[in-house]
């Protein structure tokens, strides 16, 4: 391949593994995907490509529909062990975040509940919300019609309605709303914590690997109550993780987050949605195949001044 081909290909590269991050959820599969896409780039009779961005935007979307439908990936959803793999704020594969829209499309809560879309409905939506890409463009892509697109368009941002949130935050703010919930988490009293969340808040954790399928609450005085106790420091959790971890605050996928790190690892990560009447959605992540790019760019970037020291 010649180095023009290969410098097209890598000037879109950032803007590929996004789009695929938001259809599978996963950085892994999504940087997968894109390797798949350039071998495929470069096998192709690239004179017959007229517009190569929309070339390569219908064989990544269409590599990751492929990996929806898999086998593998369905029997993991069965049987309720899948997650986002959660994305600090700079990272690439986050991609555009100009509008709410696009801020939203990459939250941890629009990216569960897209968990539930058929794979094209799924496609539909990450390419019209995300990318701007019209009802035409999107059938193209995607081999239906227009009305189908805007059909599927429309059942999508319904269902993913109840994810939005108050939009971007930058990392002074975040600091602020971890703060305050940390204070209210660590002070061992319910209702502190309580009063921080909406009546429907929920949460979910992937209880560090430890369970074959993810902790879930749907009632605000229980997940409280859950989220006090996670936060009780005692020697066995000490021991689980491999000492006492420092609370950072940061910006994960769009929202404020709580990063327990040791030494220069990230071990877990909760992951705050933020609406104007208090924390509405709280993702857990402890288990270290989910981390590892997180941590990776949270060794990059230097942290903060930890909110809490030591636990």
């Amino acid at each position: 391949m010649d180095s023009a081909a290969v410098e097209r290909f890598e000037a879109g590269r950032d803007r590929l593994a996004s789009l695929a991050y938001r259809l599978l959820g996963s950085a892994a599969d999504a940087e997968d995907v894109v390797q798949d896409a350039f071998l495929r780039w470069q096998a192709a009779d690239r004179e017959h490509v007229e517009v190569p961005e929309a070339w390569l935007t219908k064989v990544v979307t269409n590599l990751a529909l492929d990996r929806l439908r898999s086998a593998s990936a369905r029997r993991e959803r069965t049987v309720g062990a899948w997650l986002p793999e959660p994305l600090l704020d700079g990272d690439p594969m986050l991609g555009p975040a100009e509008t709410a829209e696009q801020r939203d499309s990459v939250t941890l809560a629009v990216l569960t509940l897209m968990e539930r879309l058929p794979p094209v409905e799924r496609a539909v939506y990450v390419l019209r919300e995300a990318f701007s890409y019209s009802h035409v463009e999107i059938a193209g892509i995607l081999d239906i019609s227009v009305s189908a697109s805007q059909q599927h368009a429309h059942r999508a941002k319904r269902h993913v309605a109840s994810a939005r949130t108050t939009g971007g935050i930058d990392r002074a703010a975040a600091r602020r709303v971890v703060e305050e919930f940390i204070a209210a988490a660590s002070s061992g009293r319910t209702d502190r914590l309580v009063a921080l969340l909406t009546r429907d808040a929920t949460a979910i954790s992937d209880g560090a690997g430890l369970t074959a399928k993810l902790v879930r609450y749907a009632d605000p005085v229980r997940l409280a109550a859950a989220l006090r106790a996670a936060f009780r420091p005692t020697p066995a959790k000490r021991k689980l993780v491999g000492g006492s971890p420092a609370f950072h605050a940061g910006v994960v996928n769009g929202s404020p987050a709580v990063l327990a790190v040791l030494a220069d690892r990230v071990v877990g990560v909760v992951v705050l949605e933020v609406r104007d009447d208090g924390i509405a959605s709280v993702h857990g992540v402890a288990t270290a195949a989910r981390l590892a790019r997180l941590t990776d760019r949270w060794r990059r970037q230097g942290p903060d001044a930890p909110i809490l020291g030591s636990w």
